[in-house]
């Protein structure tokens, strides 16, 4: 029945909010990347018009995923079998989030990107560029690191499966390396986002399982920026 009073309607929304977040994972990652973002513009302090418009943008985010949630929950009550009709209804409901999550990206990247950027290039300058040998040798290291760990564990190829994963360990080897080379914030962010692809690639053929991937993601990163520090220590 129609809620009459003000507060039965409110908990009825509320319940519906707890219902999305209890059964759907991808608004509980929408809802943790809220408390992400509002936490460090906390922290940089930006202006109250900045905050106000990333707060509407994680708004429509939230708001898209509710409206994906009922439409899947109206369309299961009428059928649990295949339609096409109902194929479209929620991919048109799912599209509706990718597109709020994209506008909320492109907000949150203009907004947060003129306060993180010149620390993180701060931080770059700090670290050093690395030469062309330490860049050589950090390369190689990674390599035969990553060799020497699927020899041991018996599983794997260097190419193919194992502990850990080569693609993502000498893709994020060679994001660092770009990333220290050119210290410029959007290159990083740009070859990061190719080696986290290449990563994902490897997820998705099912050769590796993400704590595989996330290992040689670390084992790559961190093998490139100890050489980069170590080689300026001597040098």
């Amino acid at each position: 029945m129609k809620p009459t009073r003000f507060i039965d309607s409110l908990n009825c929304a509320i319940d519906g909010v707890l219902y999305a977040a209890r059964t759907q994972k991808h608004m509980r990652n929408h809802f943790l990347v809220a408390i992400v973002v509002l936490v460090i513009a906390l922290f940089l302090g930006v202006t109250a018009v900045e905050f106000s418009l990333l707060a509407v943008a994680i708004s429509i985010v939230l708001f898209a995923e509710m409206l994906n949630t009922a439409v899947e929950a109206v369309v299961d009550m009428f059928t649990t079998e295949f339609h096409p009709l109902a194929k479209i209804a929620k991919d048109v409901a799912a599209g509706s989030v990718l597109l709020s999550v994209v506008g909320a990206v492109v907000i949150g990247y203009v907004i947060l990107s003129g306060y993180i950027f010149p620390l993180y290039k701060e931080l770059l300058v700090m670290i050093g560029t690395p030469a062309e040998m330490a860049a050589i040798v950090s390369l190689l290291i990674v390599i035969i690191i990553v060799v020497m760990l699927k020899a041991m564990s018996g599983k794997g190829s260097f190419l193919h499966g194992g502990i850990l994963s080569g693609h993502a360990a000498i893709a994020f080897s060679i994001a660092t390396l770009v990333t220290l080379s050119t210290q410029e914030p959007i290159i990083s962010l740009l070859t990061l986002s190719l080696a986290v692809m290449v990563s994902h690639s490897r997820l998705l053929m099912r050769i590796h399982s993400l704590r595989e991937v996330i290992l040689g993601a670390a084992t790559g990163l961190g093998i490139t920026l100890v050489v980069t520090l170590v080689f300026r220590w001597l040098h």
